[in-house]
């Protein structure tokens, strides 16, 4: 998991002089493991602006495209006059925003930028690709800002070039750290600092007359909302802030509809998908696949399903292949010009689906297809089944936001009842594992810190022994806590590993082996002696094979 460590203070108030180092350190303390922190932009230095393309004459007598483009600058250049450059790239035109580096500039690698005759004309400075700013591998083209950004514009500030970003190994028992609202809760507390969580969002209650949804298999899927937005405008574009965090984290912006279903994933942890509206046909449905039904996922592949797969289907068929990918029927369309010139719609009409599905069936299928995506990562480890909501709704406001969508008033939201998990632990039970008298006030603090909500139960006075029980109610984004070990080694990683004491373990009382170890070595030496030859190896088999032998 890759976190911008801008993003991350979104959500928590990180002092100004701490840096990504620093914050790698504090959550390396936690128990997550930061595999690097890449600084973007190293070695960057100004002046990089926002132009606009006034003119453009083509250069004759070269093997190759070359342009003399006159590029307004505003006042970055001091005197206000247009810019001239030479460049190669043939993929803007006059009126479009690019990125100018002035004379003076450095770019990312220590590139320094000056003024020099080239192609029989001066280039004051240089208009960048992607590539050259180390915004990623595309040097095809030059990078065409929205055209609403003024010239003259700070460059740097506004793609954000220069920041840091924490690369993050989450293991599986802590897959709420695949999403930046996990991260920050992580970063709050290894800090002592609030937190602002995004996924406390006003979403509207179900009714009667949203998107029509068929759950067939509620353990496969315990949690279906499914919200729909009109009008989206064909062909918008992503803005530079969203398109940058997302290349940032490690993903590439494809659309509109579909950065943001992928943004919200990141920030909340809850992967989405957006279907065209227009191309589903009938009832949403969730059940397993008919043995041999057949679906074309996103990747172009057309795939033989399993009885055991888990589908979203329509009135056709299967549509998705529930938490790991959709279907290529019902796929969100750009607006994309024709042979002939036209420019065909795009998706104006998308249907959000924002669901729960069993971590089991999910790694199944995903390996069963070799097909891992963002999505099965998430749901593989656990996803909080509470942020489907949310994250539906979030999706919603930004596709109104961003894309001139209107959100429709029905809301389908199905679940399985289920009440939160509850661990009964003795109080001191962290103090007996870890070997160091914590506390009771120190266990409540920490739990709570890891979101759990703690009742006290007080043992009837006079009995002796009877300890302080602790009822934990876990929180629906932690789904390996599930026995007081578990909530132990929370409080003892929270405190901190390295300040456990190293301590010597108090002899056994007696010498030698015990009867167990000696029957063990007796049985060892016999079957040598009878010709066989120990092979060790990992125990899968039933407790019933071991009773057998004694």
């Amino acid at each position: 998991m890759r976190a911008p460590l801008s993003w991350l203070r979104e959500y928590v108030d990180l002092p100004a002089s701490e840096t990504g180092r620093d914050v790698a350190a504090r959550l390396i303390a936690a128990g997550l493991e930061v595999e690097t922190v890449e600084r973007t932009g190293a070695g960057l230095k100004g002046p990089l602006v926002v132009g606009r393309v006034l003119a453009i004459e083509e250069l004759s007598g070269f093997k190759k495209p070359i342009r003399h483009c006159q590029v307004d600058v505003g006042a970055a250049n001091g005197t206000g006059e247009p810019q001239n450059l030479i460049c190669g790239a043939t993929n803007f035109a006059v009126g479009d925003k690019v990125v100018v580096v002035l004379p003076g500039a450095v770019l990312p690698g220590g590139f320094e930028i000056s003024a020099r005759k080239t192609y029989g004309h001066v280039s004051e400075g240089m208009i960048c690709s992607e590539r050259e700013l180390g915004l990623g591998e595309d040097h095809g083209g030059i990078l065409v800002l929205p055209p609403e950004h003024e010239a003259g514009t700070d460059a740097i500030e506004l793609l954000e070039l220069v920041d840091e970003v924490l690369d993050i190994a989450v293991t599986p028992d802590r897959g709420y750290c695949l999403s930046l609202r996990g991260l920050a809760r992580e970063t709050a507390t290894a800090y002592g600092l609030p937190l602002r969580d995004p996924a406390l969002l006003d979403v509207p209650p179900p009714t009667a007359d949203g998107y029509p949804v068929r759950v067939a298999d509620p353990l496969g899927c315990d949690r279906f909302t499914a919200r729909t937005v009109s009008g989206l405008r064909p062909g918008a574009r992503s803005p530079i802030w969203l398109q940058r965090r997302l290349q940032k984290a490690g993903m590439r912006p494809v659309s509109l509809p579909v950065d943001i279903t992928n943004y919200v994933m990141l920030e909340l942890g809850q992967p989405l998908h957006a279907y065209d509206r227009s191309r589903v046909q009938g009832t949403i449905g969730v059940r397993r696949a008919e043995s041999g039904e057949k679906l074309i996922t996103l990747d172009g592949v057309k795939r033989t399903l399993d009885a055991g797969d888990l589908v979203i289907t329509d009135d056709r068929g299967p549509i998705g292949l529930a938490g790991v990918m959709g279907g290529a029927d019902t796929e969100i369309a750009d607006a994309a010009a024709g042979p002939d010139g036209a420019t065909a719609a795009g998706t104006t009409d998308v249907v959000i689906e924002a669901a729960h599905f069993d971590p089991v069936s999910v790694a199944r299928s995903a390996r069963r297809h070799k097909l891992s995506s963002e999505a099965s990562r998430r749901f593989e480890r656990g996803v909080d089944p509470q942020a489907a909501a949310a994250a539906a709704q979030r999706t919603v406001d930004l596709l109104k936001l961003l894309a001139g969508g209107t959100a429709d008033p029905g809301v389908t939201e199905i679940t399985t009842p289920s009440g939160p998990r509850t661990v009964r632990m003795a109080a001191d039970h962290p103090d007996r594992v870890a070997g160091v008298a914590y506390g009771r006030e120190t266990v409540v603090r920490r739990l709570q810190q890891v979101g759990c909500d703690v009742y006290g139960n007080t043992a009837p006075s006079g009995t002796p022994g009877a300890p302080d029980e602790l009822t934990v109610t876990v929180p629906s984004w932690r789904p390996d806590l599930t026995d007081p070990n578990d909530l132990a080694e929370e409080v003892a990683r929270l405190e901190g590993y390295e300040n456990l004491p190293a301590t010597l373990p108090r002899p056994l009382p007696g010498r030698g082996l015990t009867e167990r170890q000696r029957l063990h070595r007796r049985v060892g030496r016999a079957l040598a002696g009878a010709g066989y030859v120990e092979a060790p190896s990992y125990p899968f088999v039933g407790a019933a094979a071991f009773d057998a032998l004694g």
